[in-house]
């Protein structure tokens, strides 16, 4: 080998060092640059994570304090309506006394459970509590589904004229009082001269007693109640149904579904989350009870059937002047309501739904 090609190769050899030295630097320059990027972005993040939260808190605030202003309207009547008479549930357990403060009054026998234990004993209670759950699971299980179907029907409907019709017709019932719609009530369904005890009769058939007896009073209830609510309870699962996108609607269409298999394939699913809410919410007033609709619509030959909490509350509170025990009974009432309200909230979450809380 002659030196001019040994000269060559040499340079050949320092050509290859010096580019193997120069990526390794690049390598070595590349991953310190990442390390530190990587460590600047953690700072950045950690910094991001610290302060950014107080700081957009504190803009949206100062942007949209007028909404804040607005909220201290209902946060003052919740304090003054809601939470401060809760100190009076304290009348529950104590000897109440029109004449002393509640913290004067002395509390009562068998550590302040006195009106508790009375309660139970007391047979008209019993009978109360009875038809209070009676009467509200009737309304559930006949009741709730009615205002689900009227909105699916509805929403079935492809002339506007008469769907606006039959909204607003099944809307009036709800602004009624039950003291009116008792007196339609009689008119129609009297033993007497009711209407329908006129055709009944008319037919060849016998009265029917609606209003009058026990067991037959109790159907008149629940349908009258049914009948007043539902227009205006079906105007939550008409929103519900009318954010569904019409994309689904046209892609089922491509595919062949009728609307039956539109209704129970699109529409029952996406309105799902909604009727899971308002169940729970029924579920958890299941002891619970308006106080007009029993006490409008109760007389004395159905008192066994028709007398439930919030018309015995009248009776021995307001009338009798029995204020620790229809307190005792309201504070039971509120809690099994509370029970019924978590219960059927951790249900739903079980069964895969969001719940309320």
């Amino acid at each position: 080998m002659s030196a001019e090609e040994n000269k060559i190769n040499e340079e050949i050899e320092a050509a290859e060092v010096t580019e193997t030295v120069e990526s390794a630097e690049e390598t070595a320059t590349s991953e310190a640059a990442a390390v530190v990027e990587e460590k600047g972005l953690k700072k950045f993040i950690k910094e991001r994570q610290e302060y950014v939260p107080t700081t957009t808190t504190g803009i949206y605030i100062k942007r949209y304090w007028q909404l804040y202003v607005l909220l201290i309207i209902p946060i003052i009547y919740f304090c003054i309506f809601k939470y401060s008479p809760m100190y009076y549930v304290l009348i529950a357990f104590k000897k109440y006394s029109i004449v002393q403060k509640v913290s004067e009054m002395p509390w009562a026998k068998n550590h302040g459970f006195e009106y508790f234990i009375k309660a139970f004993k007391n047979k008209d209670f019993i009978y109360a509590l009875r038809n209070t759950i009676t009467l509200n699971l009737l309304d559930i299980i006949l009741g709730f589904p009615v205002p689900i179907i009227f909105a699916l029907l509805l929403n079935e409907l492809r002339f506007k004229f008469f769907k606006k019709s039959v909204q607003t017709i099944a809307y009036m019932p709800h602004f009624l009082s039950w003291v009116i719609i008792y007196g339609l009530a009689l008119q129609l369904f009297a033993p007497a001269n009711g209407f329908i005890n006129i055709l009944v009769k008319n037919a060849g058939g016998q009265t029917i007693h609606f209003l009058d007896d026990a067991k037959t009073w109790v159907w008149t209830y629940i349908g009258l109640g049914i009948w007043q609510s539902f227009g205006w309870n079906s105007i939550i699962y008409l929103a519900a149904i009318s954010g569904i996108s019409p994309e689904l609607y046209e892609a089922a269409s491509v595919d062949g579904a009728n609307r039956w298999q539109k209704m129970w394939h699109i529409t029952l699913p996406c309105i799902r989350p909604t009727i899971v809410v308002l169940l729970i919410l029924a579920l958890g007033n299941v002891l619970g009870s308006n106080f007009d609709r029993p006490f409008a619509l109760q007389n004395d030959l159905v008192m066994k059937n028709a007398e439930v909490i919030s018309t015995f509350v009248y009776k021995y509170g307001i009338k009798g002047l029995q204020f620790s025990l229809t307190t005792a009974v309201g504070l039971f009432q509120s809690i099994v309501n509370v029970i019924f309200l978590l219960l059927a909230n951790w249900f739903s979450r079980k069964m895969g739904e969001r719940g309320i809380m």
